[in-house]
């Protein structure tokens, strides 16, 4: 028995159990290999005229589950003596590496392999390996026999045609110290799952034979004679011939005028599980640098888990119509993550083939598709608006968050394709859309928070917003107002030379609006007002004479940077032990009747005074939605006032 050229037998074991996540890879590896050897003598054959055509090659898997054996057989180029030494002798050669060197790029050949360790994923699920080759010209066949990292020996036999067959005979469940389904492999319809999420698009027909009965004992595969698998018409079997497993041909490989839109439709419902067609198809090639085909989906619907822990963002990453992984979060930024889809390239891969070796590929790619998919989304907002407020019914949500959790870092990216309701138009509308609407006096985009535009206009507020002509931008969301914090203002040019402050009805300070006319002067009501002040605490920061009420008798100012919407989102997060209260004024209206029942009772009543104060700033909380510390205490101080 020859021993492995490697330094030492660790190197061995490292391959076969560390460098792959999941056993069922070494069908994908297999496959793999097979793919190249056929495309070695397909690409041997158009240089020197053999006068074989692609239609010639095949790939066959055959399952015998009494034997516990499994065998992908390929007619490619096949392997000499020297080249099973090669190949396979020394761990990490790579034959595939070589020949992809030493050829131009041409479109009808990719060869997948590059590391030279896939081989060895065998034996994850194997306890014996055997590779019977016949190079193509070669009148001598050889096998190559091994039971892992003790070492492989190489012995002359019999082989009908050229090309390789490795058989696997797979390892037995019971007697494992870790409880693996080994028997699986040997099935049908878990072998057919594994060729269609791994190696369906294989660019040569992948058959799969099973044998039920072995009726000759004799035929079990050894060393010193075996057979072609795809040469055994003298030997009784009871097998079972299944048509091709692979599709041969992705969908995202032809040409786009060759495919109609409900070959699209069909394949994203049947690739990415949904009964309803995509809202938009993308679809794009891209030579250069990084050579990559996408195919994307805008989905109609949120999967049922999108906004929740279960759910996995992310597309599939094909290398030459190979599946190296399902679900490669690299390719697309959480606030995109609603799209379905696959990316199939030539990049480097790593040692295992499950992930990149170089992010920095993978990031331009993903800066690619960022653009694509912004520019797509802004096409269907310009041009099909009620596609697009469908889409933004579902993931609304996702555009805003993706503003607010990068600290605005990419509200360039989604700021045009949010969207709100406004109190003048009761529709959703862009912030281009608000912009262009402003008339010219008005200073700032406002906004308030609330679940209706019937609420909105019932804000104490809102008054003389709405009377001054100003519309208003509705916040329904609990994540809106956290975005606008991040987005801050908002321009029509790119230079932000006349860009606008958003501004909360509710916010303190100027509001660029005209004042109604006041009889009272606040240094006349200065004593009032403190007294108030003193009453309530430090629920309030100030009590004043307000400049923005007209029919309204009170209502609470926003003073600090938590507003009372952040209050209310705040205090309902899990786990939240402090009382986060927004910092708020009590403004009263000195044109409302209330307002001199207050100062007549500032001078001859100070006891009821503090009830009435009391009410006063639980009312303006529940105008706002905010909750209340007492209900009861309140019901009562209003049926004792009203006794009164």
């Amino acid at each position: 028995m020859k021993k492995f050229k490697a330094e030492s037998q660790r190197v061995l074991d490292i391959m076969i159990n560390s460098i792959y996540t999941h056993k069922e890879i070494f069908l994908r590896e297999l496959i793999s290999n097979a793919s190249d050897a056929i495309d070695k003598l397909y690409y041997k054959s158009l240089n020197e005229n053999l006068g074989l055509a692609k239609e010639d090659f095949k790939i066959n898997i055959t399952s015998d589950s009494e034997k516990r054996i499994l065998t992908i057989s390929d007619n490619g180029i096949g392997m000499t003596s020297e080249q099973l030494e090669d190949n396979l002798g020394i761990i990490a050669k790579s034959g595939s590496l070589d020949f992809k060197k030493a050829i131009e790029k041409s479109d009808d050949i990719n060869i997948i392999g590059q590391f030279g360790v896939g081989f060895y994923s065998a034996f994850m699920v194997s306890d014996k390996v055997e590779v019977i080759s016949r190079a193509y010209g070669a009148e001598d066949a050889y096998i190559w026999s091994s039971t892992g990292s003790d070492g492989y020996d190489i012995k002359k036999t019999k082989k009908e045609e050229a090309g390789t067959t490795v058989v696997l005979h797979i390892k037995k469940d019971e007697g494992n110290e870790v409880a693996e389904d080994y028997d699986s492999f040997l099935d049908e319809y878990t072998i057919r799952d594994l060729v269609k999420k791994y190696s369906d698009y294989i660019r040569y027909p992948i058959k799969l034979t099973l044998i039920k009965d072995d009726k000759d004992e004799n035929n079990a595969s050894s060393e010193d004679d075996i057979k072609d698998t795809q040469n055994q018409e003298d030997i009784e079997k009871d097998e079972k011939d299944f048509d091709i497993l692979n599709s041969m041909i992705p969908i995202w490989k032809k040409r786009k005028s060759d495919i109609t839109e409900s070959e699209y439709f069909e394949f994203y419902k049947n690739e990415f599980h949904d009964f309803k067609d995509p809202l938009r198809v993308i679809h794009t090639n891209v030579e250069g640098a990084i050579n990559y085909t996408a195919l994307l989906f805008i989905p109609a619907r949120a999967p049922y888990n999108y906004y929740g822990k279960s759910f996995e963002k992310g597309l599939k990453l094909y290398t030459n119509n190979v599946m190296i992984m399902e679900k490669s979060k690299e390719l697309i930024p959480d606030f995109f993550g609603f799209v379905s889809g696959l990316v199939d390239t030539d990049i480097t891969l790593n040692i295992s083939r499950e992930t990149v070796q170089h992010n920095s590929q993978l990031r331009k790619i993903a800066s690619n598709l960022e653009k694509k998919i912004k520019s797509e989304l802004l096409d269907l907002l310009e041009n099909d608006r009620e596609k697009y407020e469908t889409f933004y019914d579902q993931f609304s949500v996702q555009l805003k968050y993706g503003i607010y959790e990068s600290f605005g870092a990419n509200k360039d990216v989604l700021i045009d394709l949010i969207m709100f309701k406004s109190v003048q138009n009761d529709k959703l509308i862009t912030l281009k859309e608000y912009v262009n609407a402003m008339k010219e006096d008005q200073k700032y985009i406002y906004y308030a928070c609330g679940n209706s535009v019937a609420q909105i206009k019932a804000q104490p507020q809102a008054e003389l917003v709405l009377d001054s002509g100003y519309d208003i931008l509705l916040f329904t969301d609990d994540v809106d107002e956290f975005a606008i914090k991040m987005i801050e203002k908002y321009a029509l040019d790119a230079e932000y030379k006349n860009a606008k402050e958003f501004k909360s009805i509710s916010a303190s300070g100027d509001l660029g609006l005209t004042k109604p006319e006041t009889t009272e002067e606040k240094s006349d009501d200065s004593t009032l007002t403190d007294f108030i002040k003193e009453t309530l605490g430090d629920k309030v920061s100030d009590v004043r004479v307000s400049s923005r009420l007209k029919n309204h008798p009170v209502c609470l100012i926003e003073e600090g940077d938590i507003s009372m919407k952040m209050e209310k989102v705040l205090q309902s997060m899990p786990n939240n032990n402090d009382k986060i209260r927004a910092k708020v004024a009590l403004e009263i209206n000195a044109q409302h009747p209330i307002y001199l029942k207050l100062k007549n009772l500032f001078e001859n009543d100070k006891d009821t005074l503090k009830e009435y104060a009391a009410v006063l700033y639980e009312q303006a909380r529940l105008i706002e939605g905010l909750s209340i510390e007492s209900p009861s205490e309140l019901a009562s101080s209003v049926i004792t006032l009203l006794a009164k």
